[in-house]
């Protein structure tokens, strides 16, 4: 998975709708949780190694919190109604916010 622009997973984007107590979340497990409040109470340079180790979650804790539309589209991601499929033709995704498959994504970084 590429770090610059990390894909995120459904049960991902479901954790941290869970967090921002969103509809569509599911309550992660505890380690989770305890990594979730980690990264958000992280200092710059902590948080910089919290992305490196979890970039999905740090991603998808960075829309929640940061992007004005990121509740919706982790919202998309956690149904389903995100991008179905990358300009490559594949399907299995998961898929980045540009549409890209995780393949794609890599080729791109």
């Amino acid at each position: 998975m590429s770090t610059t622009s990390p894909t995120i997973p459904a049960e991902t984007a479901r954790h941290a709708l869970w967090r921002y107590d969103r509809q569509g979340g599911a309550q992660p497990g505890s380690f989770t949780q305890h990594l979730m409040a980690a990264i958000e109470a992280a200092d710059f340079q902590n948080r910089a190694i919290l992305r490196d180790a979890y970039p999905a979650l740090s991603e998808a804790l960075h829309l929640a919190r940061y992007d004005e539309e990121g509740l919706t589209k982790l919202q998309a991601i956690a149904t389903g109604k995100a991008p179905l499929s990358c300009k490559c033709g594949s399907t299995a995704g998961p898929f980045d916010l540009q549409g890209r498959c995780e393949t794609c994504t890599e080729a791109a970084a």
